[in-house]
């Protein structure tokens, strides 16, 4: 029994060290990085149902804002547009009127499409931050995909959409169980930022959470507030 406990425990512990080397950790570099909007459009954003219409329509946004706030590559792609999928929200065609924009006629995995694994290639970069429509299928097809040819991929779990909280959590478990990093998209934010005094850095991304993530927003409103203010009342002294 002691013996086969402890061919147990070694077998368990192999295990996690093979899941710990398997994927080190790894910052995302502003300058190795590029932003995917992968399928976006406002036709599939109807599936996305395991989130607030509102709260999921402000969390693709800020996702394809991400390249401009970082001045990141940006490649995107739709799937048979033509038909009930729709094209992408006009905002984020006019946030990149010069980047690619790839129409897959047929291609379910945006990796299938030779034109799109050039536009990807083209930019020279190794880490993939991504989201897409729906997250089983769009996004967990090139995530995977994109591991399986040595990418970095970094999948926005705010902007990417399904038709269940069951297929989404199954579909992230999918796609972490390969090496996909799984990130909120404050993480992306602040990994790419890395310091408040950097480029862009507060004077920047301060205005775009005040946009996108309003808790922090107020949280600066709030300071600013209170200096511009320059009063503190009873009881409050204490608290600091």
């Amino acid at each position: 029994m002691k013996f086969g406990s402890s061919i147990a425990l070694l077998a368990f512990g192999l295990f996690n060290a093979i899941r710990g080397d398997a994927v080190p950790w790894e910052r995302i570099d502003k300058n190795n990085s590029m932003l995917l909007i992968l399928d976006l459009q406002v036709g599939l954003y109807q599936l996305g149902r395991d989130w607030d219409a509102t709260l999921y329509r402000d969390n693709m946004m800020a996702h394809a804002e991400l390249g401009k706030l970082f001045n990141l590559p940006v490649v995107l792609t739709t799937s048979a547009q033509q038909g009930p999928n729709g094209p992408l929200p006009k905002e984020m065609l006019e946030m990149y009127p010069n980047s690619p924009l790839i129409q897959r006629q047929g291609e379910v995995n945006a990796w299938d499409n030779a034109e799109f694994r050039a536009a990807v290639k083209a930019t020279g970069k190794k880490q993939i931050i991504v989201a897409g429509i729906v997250t089983d299928v769009c996004t967990a097809f090139l995530a995977l995909s994109l591991r399986a040819e040595g990418y970095s991929v970094f999948a926005n779990i705010e902007a990417s959409g399904t038709t269940t909280a069951l297929i989404r959590d199954t579909a992230n478990s999918r796609m972490q169980q390969a090496g996909v990093q799984l990130v909120s998209l404050f993480s992306i934010v602040c990994d790419l930022m890395r310091d408040w005094r950097n480029t862009p850095g507060a004077a920047e991304v301060l205005p775009y959470l005040d946009r996108y993530m309003p808790v922090y927003g107020m949280l600066a409103r709030g300071h600013a507030a209170a200096i511009e203010n320059g009063t503190v009342i009873p009881g409050e002294a204490g608290l600091i």
